[in-house]
């Protein structure tokens, strides 16, 4: 079994935008329960950490932005934008989820840990460096990022973002530059309207980023096609120091805000290959963060399928049972897929004029 560490607080809970709002604590706490479970959370290391300081947060925001989420501090209500709202607690939330990442990448650079997921609120890669949009306040995987290249000295780290939606704040963070690759599939055209195939780069960031635009209706095969024969084959000849994962479960088939088809078997199947990846390049070091995801279902079953491939063991008791013998299969079956997606061959075309893939 892996060490595997799980990075979790109370305090993700009280950040409440309402009643009626998509981005509800309901959304963790249905994986919280899975981990208060003596044969799931008996499988994790629970590490303590520290919220972000505003030095940190400020290697990927403006000190105007830190100071206009600050100030929603103690507010029942506040908006930052039409989608994006605020609750007493919320600041004081995004300062530790951000916190949480950078934790999980400062003890991967030790080796106290072989990978982690940071089960957090409210997520954050739509958050640009002066803008909270799109459910999120602070970019907690771009911050990170920041903090591995400029603080632990990377060279090369990787974010992949399988986020229903695209990281518009995320891309945006390292558009010029060459130590962060930065790889998302979503649906488009959808919100926010970026992830374009020519979306490349800038400078000397010019093909490190690859965006594949999907329509929608994409579910196992699809993506593992997308992984095999471009994902994968970039990401070797990047040779990340670190990698990075934008989790959203709103590509699971069902979620109420999309329209892909993804299974936990899918979810399940891009953790795997990553974490091989990983193992490949740097030792393993691989650290999750949660994004998106709205079907309570959805977040429960893609939660148990990432963290059963985190720590290399059938989570007994709680993993869906309907899987069964029938989980492995379909495991290799995406890996032999041969699944044909026009939009696939298109962002091929365009990645190839800057990877040999």
């Amino acid at each position: 079994m892996r060490r595997t560490a799980v990075y979790r607080n109370e305090l993700f809970l009280q950040h409440r935008p309402g009643y009626d709002h998509p981005e509800s604590p309901d959304r963790l706490q249905v994986i919280y329960r899975e981990l208060d479970r003596e044969d799931t959370g008996s499988c994790f290391v629970y590490p303590g950490f520290e919220p972000a300081s505003t030095e940190i947060i400020g290697l990927n925001h403006s000190r105007a932005l830190i100071e206009k989420v600050a100030a929603t501090a103690g507010h029942a209500h506040d908006f930052l934008d039409a989608d994006t709202r605020t609750s007493e607690e919320s600041y004081a939330a995004a300062c530790l989820a951000a916190g949480a990442l950078v934790d999980a990448v400062n003890r991967l650079d030790r080796g106290e840990i072989d990978n982690a997921f940071c089960l957090v609120r409210p997520p954050g890669h739509h958050a640009e460096r002066d803008r909270s949009m799109g459910f999120c306040l602070f970019n907690n995987v771009a911050i990170a990022a920041h903090w591995a290249v400029e603080e632990l000295g990377c060279r090369r780290v990787m974010i992949m973002d399988w986020d229903l939606h695209h990281g518009n704040g995320t891309q945006h963070s390292f558009y010029d530059s060459d130590k962060v690759l930065y790889c998302s599939t979503h649906q488009y055209p959808y919100y926010p309207g970026t992830g374009a195939v020519i979306e490349i780069g800038t400078g000397a960031g010019r093909g490190y980023t690859v965006n594949v635009p999907l329509a929608g209706g994409q579910g196992d095969m699809e993506y593992a096609a997308i992984f095999n024969e471009l994902i994968l084959p970039v990401a070797r000849r990047f040779e990340p120091e670190l990698v990075l994962v934008s989790c959203g479960f709103d590509i699971y088939d069902g979620d109420p805000l999309g329209a892909m088809k993804v299974t936990p078997a899918g979810f399940a199947y891009m953790t795997r290959v990553l974490l091989e990846l990983a193992g490949e390049v740097c030792g393993g070091r691989l650290a999750v963060t949660l994004e998106g995801g709205y079907n309570l279902q959805g977040m429960k079953e893609g939660a148990l399928a990432v963290l059963t491939e985190l720590c290399g063991e059938e989570l007994s008791g709680s993993y869906p049972e309907y899987l069964g013998g029938e989980y492995a299969d379909k495991l290799e079956k995406s890996r032999r897929s041969s699944v044909r997606l026009p939009q696939l061959d298109q962002v091929v075309e365009v990645v190839g004029n800057f990877w040999d893939i």
